[in-house]
């Protein structure tokens, strides 16, 4: 028994406590949440298109994988099944931003991240190239007051960007990649424009505000 509690007990016991606190806890509250939030953007009609394409690319850079994210994301991928395209191709577009701005932001002001943040910023290009946005949570997670308001910004530049000019996407997932596949990006030069409009946005607002480590608490 002792030789199986660090790989069998308790694991076995932890995953039982942490799954009924996230159904019977956590699970009615969230889930609550993520079905008003789809039926608000359900209820957004074609007119709001712009302002719809701002909302869901904000939502989607807001929690970078978490609740409001999914519910962009889960709203978009319910519409591909009634041929509307738009918001998908939104939603995209904002989730490559988050990584991918963490990375120029990174290229842009080298002298104000440590070694371990120009690392953790190159190896961000790829999981923003794969619209993984989790990729930007190391940044997140020790300087979130800075970080979430600029990817928030770019997302939102960059779904909103998608939107007006009449972007779509047939697949719900794969980030650039998806451009290899034909007929699945609808105007595909303006969507570029969208997604570098925001990566860019992203990293040089974050390049802005960032502290130099000397100056940053986080390292004091």
């Amino acid at each position: 028994m002792e030789a199986l509690k660090p790989v069998l007990v308790i694991p076995l016991l932890a995953t039982v406590i942490s799954g009924l606190v996230m159904i019977y806890v956590v699970g009615g509250p969230v889930s609550a949440v993520m079905r008003g939030l789809t039926h608000f953007l359900a209820g957004m009609t074609t007119a709001n298109a712009l302002l719809l394409g701002i909302l869901l690319g904000a939502m989607q850079c807001f929690d970078l994988g978490g609740p409001v994210n999914k519910a962009a994301y889960t709203f978009g991928v319910g519409l591909l099944a009634s041929r509307s395209y738009g918001p998908m191709a939104a939603i995209m577009a904002a989730g490559m931003v988050p990584a991918l701005g963490m990375g120029i932001a990174t290229w842009l002001a080298k002298s104000r991240f440590t070694p371990p943040e120009l690392q953790a910023g190159k190896a961000s290009f790829v999981p923003g190239l794969c619209f993984i946005s989790e990729g930007a949570i190391p940044f997140a997670a020790r300087d979130p007051m800075r970080v979430i308001p600029s990817t928030m910004a770019g997302g939102a530049l960059a779904g909103g960007l998608s939107m007006y000019f009449g972007c779509t996407l047939m697949a719900p997932h794969g980030g650039l990649f998806v451009l290899a596949i034909p007929h699945a990006v609808g105007h595909v030069g303006m969507y570029l424009v969208a997604i570098i409009a925001g990566i860019l946005v992203t990293g040089g607002m974050y390049a802005l505000l960032r502290r130099a480590p000397a100056q940053d608490p986080v390292h004091a």
